[in-house]
């Protein structure tokens, strides 16, 4: 009898709204995504049938979006609600070695919970780094590109060092820095191979704006936590899942509907969910 397929809960508020794009990918390569609205992890203000447990799902994902219309700074507010409503329930997820993933606004929010770059304890806890205006000083909407050097991030591990990806960026809150008393430095991050991501070229070259869209430090597109469970990434790979959404997909028309790089992504994430659970079963 076959398998199910791997849960994913892809957590909502009011304001997120890639969700949909999101359910759509993961369904595309064989999840079983559900999106879920906080609430009904904490069982507040939902009848009995709607609530849901985090233990229940092998990965939590947090997708992007203007959440709580981004008051205050991006993302801070989508925080402190999860701290309150279910923080301790999402450290033992963490714990356990489940998958909990962020894109854009979803990479704001679990920076916010401390859990990126993340501390030893993975621990949710004051914020470590912070993801600033774009130096532009605008909304940056445009095909992107991400380049993998390798690092903590199994899902990925059978990707070739130095491929590149394309990944469309649209935030206005994306360049990632470091601070805080106890927060991780470059060095460590970069020899802990918690940088899941660097902003490139199409050739995979370190190029400044407008392929960092940003600014940045050491075009950092997306990380890791130290033990590779819990990542963020500012681009978004739902919106490069098939090649009629690149940017040049009119070259290849007849190619339109063949896999893009996104669906490498989550192809990637789903064979490690499968994987993780035939090894604990």
């Amino acid at each position: 009898m076959p398998r199910a397929a791997p849960r994913v809960a892809l957590l909502s508020i009011e304001g997120t709204n890639c969700d949909e794009e999101l359910y759509v990918a993961l369904r595309g390569v064989g999840a079983a995504p559900e999106i879920v609205h906080l609430k009904q992890f904490e069982g507040r203000d939902v009848p009995a049938s709607e609530r849901r447990r985090l233990s229940d799902y092998q990965m939590l994902l947090v997708p992007g979006g203007f959440s709580a219309g981004d008051y205050v700074r991006a993302g801070a507010i989508f925080a402190a609600r999860v701290r309150t409503a279910i923080g301790p329930e999402l450290e033992e997820f963490i714990r356990e070695g489940r998958l909990v993933g962020g894109i854009c606004n979803g990479f704001q929010v679990l920076t916010e919970l401390g859990l990126l770059p993340g501390r030893p304890d993975d621990r949710i806890g004051r914020p470590q780094a912070a993801l600033l205006t774009n130096d532009s000083g605008h909304f940056e909407c445009r095909p992107t590109y991400v380049r993998w050097d390798g690092g903590a991030f199994a899902p990925l591990a059978s990707l070739r060092p130095g491929t590149v990806l394309l990944a469309p960026s649209a935030h206005a809150e994306g360049k990632f820095v470091l601070g805080g008393e106890d927060g991780a430095t470059l060095g460590e991050l970069e020899s802990n191979g918690q940088v899941l991501f660097r902003w490139s070229d199409p050739a995979g070259r370190s190029a400044g704006y407008p392929w960092n869209p940003n600014g940045s430090l050491a075009d950092i597109a997306g990380i890791t936590n130290r033990r590779g469970n819990v990542f963020g990434l500012m681009p978004h790979p739902e919106r490069s899942f098939v090649r009629l959404l690149a940017p040049d997909w009119t070259r290849t028309p007849e190619r339109a509907r063949e896999p893009g790089d996104g669906y490498r992504f989550f192809e990637a994430i789903l064979r490690h969910l499968t994987r993780a659970r035939e090894k604990a079963a």
